[in-house]
């Protein structure tokens, strides 16, 4: 998820910690001993660095890929797959694994891509959010080795998606490249983000293409039904990204780059987050008088809303897309678990 918020604060967990033991001594002997000498302070000092050192560097790996933001992944692809439960009567649970793999690599991939190019064109800078490449916790070279890495993985649970699912090979290949390229583009290449179309790629990228996605390999066919169920969904997740947008606009401005918020400025900016973080509640309001109780289950999250809603509007953005993200992912799982408790018939199909 979302793919341009960025982390507040990049911190390093270092858990240093060794416990080497060297190979057997044997002496010549009437009566041969095996015996283990200790390990001298010096070797087990640097046994020790080395160790805090690997830990240190996987946790910069980790903080990079943002994985507070995966929320803005996994609730597209629980989604689809509960649509598809309610067609089909089941769910295939390694489809769905393989299927949410590929989703989150490609997530991650685009926030590695996202830190490159916003180090690379001076947008981030000590007081930045993402000072992974700022702080030089990773170098440039290691973000984009990772980022190839994570698209190759991802790759390679399409490439297992097309023999476990019976979707045709084209369609597969449409979607799941579909979003690949957006994931690059919303920063990379043209760079989408700079000029006031990132919102539009999250909205379509986090939304309707990986429900999409997640729906059709498990059914084996594509169908409308996921786009229009997305939309709630879709709203909330572009809430992430616009409340990261707003709080970085004077950054932004003085980078050069245009972002909606920038385009609209606060006063517009606070109506648009608004319209997305209650829009899709009046949704589930209707679909739960209409048709069924269970899609109730989302207004639990209503209250959580409110306090995102005042702090925006005193115009104290601070972690604010994080706890955006928090109520996507709350707000996504009881909209799946309402789909799934719905009595059988009761859900409007297309």
């Amino acid at each position: 998820m979302a793919k341009g918020c960025k982390e507040s604060q990049a911190e390093t967990f270092v858990f240093a910690g060794s416990n080497g033991q060297n190979g057997q001594h044997y002496e010549t002997g009437m009566n041969s001993v095996s015996r283990k000498p200790a390990v001298g302070p010096q070797r087990r000092s640097r046994m020790s660095r080395v160790a805090s050192d690997l830990q240190s560097k996987c946790a910069a790996y980790v903080l990079a890929l943002r994985p507070w933001s995966f929320s803005a992944s996994l609730t597209p692809v629980a989604l689809g797959s509960a649509l598809a439960y309610k067609l089909e009567g089941s769910v295939d649970l390694i489809i769905l694994m393989v299927c949410a793999v590929a989703v989150l690599v490609v997530h991650g991939a685009g926030n590695l891509v996202n830190t490159y190019y916003d180090f690379s064109k001076g947008i981030d800078h000590k007081k930045s959010d993402d000072r992974t490449l700022v702080d030089e916790i990773l170098a440039p070279q290691d973000v984009v080795m990772f980022g190839a890495l994570l698209y190759s993985a991802g790759c390679m649970c399409a490439t297992l998606l097309y023999f476990l699912s019976t979707l045709r090979l084209e369609h597969l290949a449409l979607i799941y490249f579909g979003g690949l390229s957006s994931s690059f583009l919303y920063t990379g290449g043209i760079g989408l983000k700079y000029v006031a179309l990132g919102d539009v790629v999250i909205l379509i990228t986090f939304g309707p293409l990986a429900v999409m996605f997640a729906h059709a390999v498990q059914v084996g066919y594509l169908s409308v039904l996921p786009l229009v169920y997305a939309v709630p969904l879709a709203l909330n997740t572009e809430a992430i990204l616009h409340s990261n947008n707003t709080r970085d606009m004077d950054s932004d401005k003085q980078a050069g780059i245009v972002t909606l918020a920038i385009l609209i400025g606060p006063t517009l900016s606070y109506v648009l987050y608004n319209l997305l973080l209650f829009v899709p509640y009046v949704l589930f309001c209707i679909l739960a008088t209409r048709y069924t109780i269970s899609m109730a289950l989302p207004l639990l999250t209503l209250p959580m809303a409110f306090p995102l809603e005042k702090q925006f509007r005193s115009r104290c953005y601070t972690k604010i897309p994080q706890k955006t993200a928090k109520l996507n992912l709350l707000m996504g799982l009881f909209y799946v678990f309402g789909i799934i408790l719905a009595p059988p018939g009761s859900l409007p199909l297309l």
